[in-house]
């Protein structure tokens, strides 16, 4: 069946409305009709089977057939990553990282850092998108951009991924548990004075390999370990 996202929706509703976006698609784009059924998820754990009781391209009306909750312990994956200079790529990074099972995404600026604005109602929508096709029941926590200092002291005692010689663990085979950060830098990597601040609060030097990523590999690097990391424990 076809899946749609409406965050409103709780195992209260008997029917329910679509918001205007997803009632569009439904109706005017898919040509859903009376009679067709979906799934629609919540974002928050929560599968919904529906039927279509009024078919209107802005107020689509469902009927609430059956409810599902997954309540299942699931790897936690924070990523604190450097917005790049070309959109594309942290947008490709937002897709894959929540095809992948990533639960925060938070947004850094850099002293290096080459974007310093973004519009994440763009990036909403790229994780909506990935949590729907992907069949993903949980909608990733997407932070807004966040200046890096004031990030790492609002959340210390982190991981941190940066090219400067240094001694570095393997995430692997690190203290890792899935509850801490882990910070990804911009393209000219982190500055002297952010890693040290970063060291300051905690953060242990992790290595993501021998090859210079570029900042969209290297946060989708980062999240496929923490994910092997935690399945592992």
């Amino acid at each position: 069946m076809k899946i749609f996202y409406d965050p409103s929706i709780t195992p209260n509703n008997a029917t329910f409305i679509l918001n205007e976006e997803e009632s569009g698609h439904a109706c005017r784009v898919l040509r859903m009709n009376v009679g067709d059924e979906l799934f629609l998820l919540n974002g928050k754990g929560d599968r919904f089977a529906c039927k279509i009781i009024v078919a209107h391209a802005k107020k689509c009306q469902l009927e609430v057939l059956s409810h599902e909750h997954n309540s299942a312990d699931l790897p936690q994956i924070h990523i604190a990553i450097a917005p790049t200079k070309n959109m594309d790529r942290i947008e490709w990074f937002a897709e894959k990282a929540t095809e992948l099972g990533i639960t925060r995404i938070s947004l850094t600026l850099c002293s290096n850092s080459e974007r310093r604005q973004v519009k994440t109602e763009r990036i909403q929508k790229v994780l909506i998108a990935a949590m729907k096709q992907s069949q993903r029941w949980f909608l990733p926590e997407l932070s807004e951009l966040t200046d890096l200092k004031s990030f790492i002291r609002s959340n210390p005692d982190g991981f941190i991924a940066h090219c400067r010689e240094n001694e570095k663990v393997n995430l692997l085979n690190s203290s890792f548990s899935g509850k801490e950060a882990i910070l990804i830098g911009p393209e000219g990597d982190f500055s002297e004075e952010e890693i040290h601040l970063a060291l300051e609060n905690g953060y242990k030097p992790i290595t993501l390999g021998d090859n210079r990523l570029r900042t969209e590999t290297a946060g989708l690097y980062a999240c496929m370990e923490a994910l092997i990391k935690q399945q592992k424990q």
